[in-house]
């Protein structure tokens, strides 16, 4: 088998699971945000790997397939029951069948959103139990009812199972309605209809999930390299600019030895986040402390508002952007004394830092005076926002908020 053909012939022979499998990479035409022509498109989709599902989430979202057969003979079964009932009546015995089966293929469907069977154990056994009653359908009760039951018995073990299965299905049910009702042929292409429609579907589906998978993972590496970019901002570039700024001497030596051993800390830490949160009001505190290392004052004023509920994503924006305003403080301001205030507002946490330095004039903001812009970024990406608000001689207020 070769590698353009992995995919989709995995897809066509083994159905739905196959839509789990979650590659670490796919080619560049999948995801490529340019104009890119559709038939070359789908058949980069068509030619990824068809890697192992791995994704917990990935292979329950791929049980969802067979909501539309199960969809389609909800409504097949009760029009065909009603349809009879208007012309020439049905037996009450075919009435319960009918509405048997609807009931049973309701309660499969409602079973399917609600019960996660990351194994598959019990969706087999479902598929089963739906193959059985389809099949006693078909020896017993007469040709249309057991035809809609059946049809979407095909539909579904095709998208389960793949297309073989799906053709040996359509084959059984020829026979069993042909024995019945004399024209084998009409019901056999019926059931290769059903069959190609399932096929039809499943392919479309595949290639949908493929191309999101990709959109994700392009998406997701362009917002891993936005946050590599902020901590080397917020960490290594921050740290350079003060040494640059700095003097000679033994002093300033020890403090920039200093300054870059709690900065390869921080880049370390950020790198390998996996230690507990300590909340936000710790993260502060120190910050308080790092940043006093380098010669600046901030005062800190915490509300005791349990801000260990916040999670680990907004703490840390909020935690980068305090600290990119207290380094802008640093470099702009004229002042090493800064007060941080944090505490509850508006169902959020609202952290501001206000220092009283020499300000600047908002429409001709100082070269490299780019933390606005950047802040923004870094707390919207947590659903929160940042402000910032300055004067010449007045000083510079910023506002971060983010909600719980």
């Amino acid at each position: 088998m070769t590698r353009g053909s992995k995919f989709l012939l995995a897809l066509l022979r083994r159905g739905a699971p196959v839509l789990a499998s979650t590659p670490r990479e796919l080619p560049a035409e999948v995801g490529d945000p340019e104009p890119v022509p559709a038939l070359r498109r789908m058949g980069a989709m068509a030619a990824s790997e068809a890697s192992p599902p791995s994704d917990p989430l990935m292979i329950r979202a791929t049980r969802y397939a067979v909501l539309l057969p199960l969809a389609c003979r909800l409504v097949g079964l009760p029009l065909t029951w009603l349809w009879l009932v208007l012309g020439n009546g049905v037996p009450w015995w075919l009435t319960v069948v009918a509405w048997a089966g609807t009931v049973f293929t309701a309660g499969s469907a409602v079973w399917v959103l609600r019960v996660p069977d990351l194994r598959g154990r019990w969706t087999r056994l479902l598929l089963w139990v739906d193959l059985v009653f389809g099949v006693a359908l078909g020896l017993w009760c007469g040709l249309w009812i057991p035809l809609v039951y059946l049809a979407g018995t095909v539909a579904l073990w095709t998208m389960c199972r793949g297309v073989l299965t799906g053709l040996a299905l359509a084959a059984l049910g020829s026979v069993l309605l042909g024995l019945g009702a004399g024209d084998v042929t009409g019901i056999v292409g019926l059931l290769l209809v059903v069959v190609t429609a399932a096929v039809g579907s499943l392919v479309l589906l595949g290639l949908a999930t493929r191309l999101a998978l990709a959109i994700g993972m392009r998406l997701g590496q362009e917002a891993e390299r936005a946050r590599t970019e902020r901590t080397l901002h917020d960490t290594v570039l921050q740290t350079l600019e003060a040494i640059a700024l700095t003097e000679g001497g033994e002093a300033e030596l020890a403090r920039v030895r200093q300054a870059a051993r709690v900065q390869a800390h921080e880049l370390r830490r950020a790198l390998n986040s996996s230690s507990a949160p300590d909340g936000l009001a710790a993260e502060l505190a120190t910050l308080a402390t790092e940043m006093a290392r380098e010669g600046l004052r901030a005062e800190l004023a915490i509300s005791d508002i349990g801000d260990d509920q916040l999670s680990e994503a907004r703490r840390i924006a909020v935690r980068d952007a305090a600290r990119e305003a207290l380094r802008n403080t640093m470099k702009h301001a004229g002042t090493r004394d800064v007060v941080v205030r944090m505490e509850e507002r508006d169902g959020g946490v609202v952290v501001i830092t206000r220092d009283h330095g020499v300000g600047y004039d908002e429409d001709e903001r100082p070269p490299g005076f780019g933390m606005s812009e950047s802040m923004k970024a870094r707390l919207a990406e947590v659903g929160g926002w940042c402000r910032v608000e300055s004067r010449p001689g007045r000083g510079t207020r910023v506002t971060m908020w983010v909600p719980r």
